[in-house]
């Protein structure tokens, strides 16, 4: 258990449990890269953890769940039967849909797979940030602030628009490109069916992973940094 020191105001302080001390260190370095989030420990058991949110009492913790003593799920209900509120989004290679059903019924914020790079970390954190925003600071005087508060999940989703610089035509090129693909497509790989610069089919294919259109994963080559991978979300 590695110890840090509790941010200011507004910070949110964030404990990375994950067996695998390399690994966490990369949590915490891309944890710490988005503001306002601060990483005030690191643990690499279960035990570690319970420990930790006991001592620390960060905000949210990010939770592998494959630990040498326990599976990351037994931890939760043991926080929760000590008193402790914090947050967990799961960090983890499990994907047995059971495991996910498990991870919801706890309460968990978010889920997602390993492995993954910064720009799938960084969107789902600043989320989470918005959303403890809305439950720190909402008064409820009615319905409308409730269904605020839940960001969506009530209200009905307002008509698709696409961010200012981006085209309706240059979606569906993009879109129809990742419905044709029998496996995952790279930016690169896009552009060159497209038309688009690989710059703009990175932009276009980032729009549709934020939106849950598309999933997106880490493919490996023989030599160089692992590449993302875009499909089309059945």
């Amino acid at each position: 258990m590695t110890p840090g020191t509790r941010g200011g105001a507004g910070t949110i302080d964030v404990l990375v449990v994950d067996d695998d001390f390399m690994v966490a260190r990369v949590h915490r370095t891309f944890v710490e890269r988005v503001q306002p989030f601060r990483v005030v420990g690191v643990a690499h058991t279960g035990e570690q953890a319970i420990e930790a949110v006991a001592e620390l009492r960060p905000d949210l913790v990010l939770l592998d769940l494959y630990l040498p003593d326990l599976f990351g799920l037994d931890v939760i209900p043991r926080l929760r039967t000590a008193g402790h509120d914090c947050d967990v989004m799961v960090i983890s290679a499990a994907q047995e849909a059971g495991t996910v059903r498990g991870a919801v019924r706890r309460g968990v914020v978010d889920y997602l797979l390993k492995p993954f790079d910064f720009e799938d970390l960084r969107p789902r954190l600043e989320r989470y940030a918005a959303q403890r925003g809305r439950l720190l600071t909402t008064v409820v005087r009615g319905q409308a602030d409730v269904d605020r508060v839940l960001a969506g999940a009530i209200v009905p989703a307002p008509a698709l628009t696409l961010p200012k610089g981006m085209s309706v035509e240059t979606a569906e090129l993009v879109e129809q490109a990742l419905r044709a693909t029998d496996n995952t497509l790279s930016a690169t790989e896009c552009a060159a069916l497209t038309g688009i610069s690989r710059v703009s089919a990175r932009r276009y294919l980032e729009y549709f992973h934020s939106t849950g259109s598309a999933e997106v994963a880490l493919r490996y080559g023989a030599a160089g940094r692992p590449e993302r991978g875009y499909s089309w979300r059945a």
